[in-house]
């Protein structure tokens, strides 16, 4: 009976709780006391089920709490029938958007000090610059506000990137850090983000998102403050662990306000507190918030074959500068499905792509291919291979002036109708690596008694075959005591041996005419140049 009577009474609870109770709704302008692990909880207004699942995947579920493990089934017999149907039926009415939903997950210790008074005056006075941001950040801050529910982490972290690029995931800092997460490139690589050049995922929505929150929450995991582990990811975990070990020896306090740090480190986290409090009480300082409702934005999208990226925009349907914003990492014409199997897209125009491909049907998406340089040469021998001109090869592959490709560059060149997609090595590795000109001249010297090809090549550091042809000679020909040996050596060191020689060889591959300036093709002294 005892049984039967607390299934009827927990019957009557569940029945009660589905009931529309009417909910009286949040101030927009006011944060709610609520933690990030409710947010975390409830479960999006308008998300699909699909794309909860889909989200659900990418983090691991937490493990389950005690009482969700083992439910104390002897506290449901001190429930009596009165104390069950007195008790009210609490719902939570859904964020009204999503700037309600990241203040409903603020989690972090607020900080109250005068650079957050100065700040919050700084961007107040700015309203044009605040709306122009926020309205910016429209695109992404769904998707970041879910990954930080599902990991239970502050919401308020969702504000980073105005602070970091205001939300501009093409911006790049002096120091190279680029996207609107702005990962240095070892950084980037550390964290897997893929730069090659086709692609840099430090721009990435999905990819930088991941990548700074798996660095946020490892720094929260050393430190164990988010204010220091704030500081450690503008200023770098080891400064800010020598800062608290300085401080330790002294004596001192070691939070985040007590260290001595970069001025740009002491204002990072208190430019954070002021968007925070704007965003929590626009009105109060005479801001706007544009309205971002709470549901997503985009959805991602397979692709199978190459495609030109102004056809990808084309067939979804969405205008070229919205979908570079929102595949920001594809820094080339063409889409390599290899390397960039996904592509994200406003979430009504996805179906719409789909459409629009099956209706293509097999006809060519993709008027650029990669090309891997067999051997170092000139841009101008480079374009002749690959059936261009000079200027567009060096504008498609931002090619400066006065360097050579070296060899196992990849370009990018015109794609004949017969070619296949670019291989997945190809597009994931793939680098442009340039070194500068280095010009010679022709120089004379004598041979010394038992001179040879191999040793004139040792003494002034060239290719013992280029010494060869240069003299039409094998190369294990000798020479004759007080022969003249033609050389080929820059132009700054003829007749000696330079530090530059010691550093490289260089080689060439026809006979100047006498007297002739020529540009040699550098073997070891080579110049990386980075792509944006």
């Amino acid at each position: 009976m005892n049984f039967l009577k607390i299934s009827s009474l927990l019957a009557v609870a569940l029945l009660t709780a589905c009931a529309s109770v009417p909910q009286p709704s949040g101030s927009a302008e006011q944060p709610l006391a609520t933690t990030a692990t409710t947010a975390a909880n409830a479960p999006a207004d308008n998300l699909s089920l699909q794309t909860s699942r889909e989200l659900q995947r990418k983090t691991p579920a937490k493990p389950a709490s005690q009482a969700e493990r083992s439910p104390n089934t002897s506290a449901l017999s001190n429930i009596d029938a009165q104390s069950l149907s007195s008790r009210p039926v609490v719902a939570l009415a859904p964020p009204a958007d999503l700037w309600e939903r990241i203040r409903r997950g603020y989690a972090m210790p607020n900080l109250d000090t005068e650079l957050v008074r100065d700040r919050e005056q700084w961007y107040s006075s700015r309203p044009d610059y605040i709306f122009r941001m926020t309205e910016r950040s429209k695109k992404y801050l769904f998707h970041i506000v879910e990954e930080l529910e599902l990991r239970g982490m502050p919401t308020e972290l969702a504000l980073l990137p105005f602070i970091e690029s205001a939300f501009n995931p093409q911006a790049v800092s002096s120091a190279k850090a680029a996207g609107m997460w702005q990962f240095m490139p070892a950084t980037g690589k550390y964290f897997e983000l893929k730069q090659n050049a086709f692609r840099d995922d430090r721009r990435d929505v999905l990819a930088s998102t991941r990548a700074a929150l798996d660095y946020l929450q490892k720094l929260y995991g050393m430190f164990g403050d988010w204010h220091l582990a704030l500081a450690a990811y503008n200023w770098g975990e080891g400064s800010v662990g020598r800062a608290i070990a300085k401080n330790k020896r002294a004596g001192l306090p070691t939070g985040y306000a007590d260290l001595n740090m970069p001025m740009e480190t002491r204002f990072y986290v208190p430019k954070l507190q002021a968007v925070k409090n704007i965003v929590s009480n626009p009105a109060q300082f005479s801001s706007k918030l544009p309205l971002i409702e709470n549901h997503p934005y985009f959805q991602t999208v397979t692709i199978q074959r190459d495609i030109d990226l102004t056809l990808a925009a084309k067939l979804a349907e969405v205008d070229l500068a919205d979908f570079k914003a929102l595949n920001p990492s594809i820094n080339r014409p063409v889409i390599l499905a290899a390397g960039t199997p996904q592509i994200l897209l406003p979430w009504d125009n996805a179906e719409v792509f789909q459409s629009n491909l099956e209706a293509y049907g097999s006809n060519r998406l993709a008027s650029w291919t990669a090309w891997v340089a067999p051997t170092t040469m000139r841009p101008a021998d480079a374009a002749k291979r690959v059936g261009m001109s000079e200027s567009d090869l060096r504008s498609i592959n931002n090619i400066p002036a006065r360097v050579v490709i070296r060899a196992g560059s990849t370009l990018l060149v015109p794609r004949s109708a017969h070619m296949a997609d670019v291989t997945e090595r190809v597009a994931d590795n793939g680098q442009l690596t340039l070194a500068p000109e280095v010009a010679l001249r022709r120089t004379s010297v004598r041979a010394a008694k038992g001179e040879t090809v191999a040793s004139v090549a040792r003494k002034y550091k060239v290719n013992a075959s280029s010494v060869a042809e240069w003299n039409k000679v094998s190369a294990s020909a000798g020479f004759k005591a007080g022969q003249q040996i033609v050389l080929y050596l820059p132009a700054k060191a003829r007749g000696k041996t330079s530090s530059a020689q010691a550093r490289g060889k260089t080689t060439i591959t026809k006979t100047p005419a006498k007297g002739k300036t020529v540009v040699a093709k550098p073997r070891n002294t080579s110049t990386k140049v980075a792509k944006k």
